[in-house]
């Protein structure tokens, strides 16, 4: 009993702490409740919900969503994700492009980000699995613009397909927009992205350029692990020198307890400091706030 009253302050202790531009309401239950069950109807994922992104609400006024591909669990084990892991994911499920094409055409949505768990169990990493998507959605929805949110495609090895080979598979279907999270900085790497390298996620992004320049990219920063200001411009900088179109910077908000606590509540007058620097950087589009997340508001940019 007494472990549990334990465990009960210190979750108490962290909600408290929490400052006061980090609590907002999660948007209209109505918008909410038609994006639940129509994803839920189809047994498909977003990352709003298993996320429990506090900007769903707004997301789906907007007609934006971002959709978690190929499962729930990820092989990955990142100290600041939510999403569950593990080492033996589900199988793929043959339906979920005609589902995915579905919901968007059902909820009208403009614009799509497509995201995924990472799978290296898989030959190709997902990537072929996120350019079926991709075509499903066309063809019924052939006026939505689609994002994608990748992982690097990096399993433990090269095998026959190497990870540049599998980044050009997206590349090649034509996303509106490529987007890939270097989350933290450089020091702090090892310690949030578990299996990822800051090197490695660079060149995901510097590769997409090469390939094909006329396409966006993205990446955004989880503040709030302990990183210094010095340190997210040396970031910026280096996104920058790959090619780097826009920017997200937003506040990591621990999950629970067993995830990393967190290290500095960054203030909205610091994010806007940092948007700044963001944008004399040369950055085309920067959204830069306490509850920016990747695809906050994706379409307008």
């Amino acid at each position: 009993m007494e472990k549990s009253t334990s465990t009960n302050n210190r979750y108490q202790t962290n909600l408290m702490s929490i400052p006061p531009w980090l609590r907002r309401s999660v948007g209209k239950a109505s918008e909410i409740s038609a994006v639940q069950r129509i994803i839920k109807r189809r047994n498909i994922h977003t990352i709003c919900e298993e996320g429990r992104c506090p900007n769903r609400g707004e997301c789906y006024a907007q007609k934006t969503a971002t959709f978690l591909l190929m499962g729930p669990t990820c092989t990955r084990s990142c100290g600041f994700c939510q999403v569950d892991k593990g080492h033996s994911p589900m199988p793929l499920d043959a339906l979920e492009p005609q589902k995915v094409a579905e919901s968007v055409n059902l909820l009208g949505l403009l614009y799509v980000v497509l995201t995924s768990v990472a799978r290296d169990d898989l030959a190709d990493g997902g990537a072929n699995w996120f350019v079926r998507v991709m075509e499903s959605i066309r063809q019924s929805n052939p006026h939505t613009e689609i994002e994608v949110l990748t992982p690097d495609f990096w399993g433990g090895k090269e095998g026959k397909i190497t990870q540049r080979q599998r980044v050009a598979t997206i590349v090649a279907a034509k996303p509106a927009c490529y987007n890939h999270n270097l989350e933290t900085v450089r020091r702090l790497q090892n310690i949030v992205r578990r299996g990822a390298k800051y090197e490695r996620s660079l060149g995901v992004l510097k590769w997409v350029k090469e390939l094909d320049e006329s396409i966006t990219t993205k990446s955004g920063l989880m503040l709030g692990h302990g990183e210094t200001e010095i340190e997210i411009i040396e970031t910026l900088k280096d996104l920058r020198k790959v090619g780097c179109d826009n920017l997200t910077l937003g506040q990591y908000m621990r999950p629970s307890l067993d995830h990393l606590p967190v290290q500095k509540y960054w203030a909205p007058e610091e994010f806007d400091k940092l948007g700044e620097i963001g944008r004399s950087l040369g950055f085309c589009h920067v959204r830069s706030g306490p509850l920016v997340r990747s695809s906050y508001h994706a379409g307008q940019a």
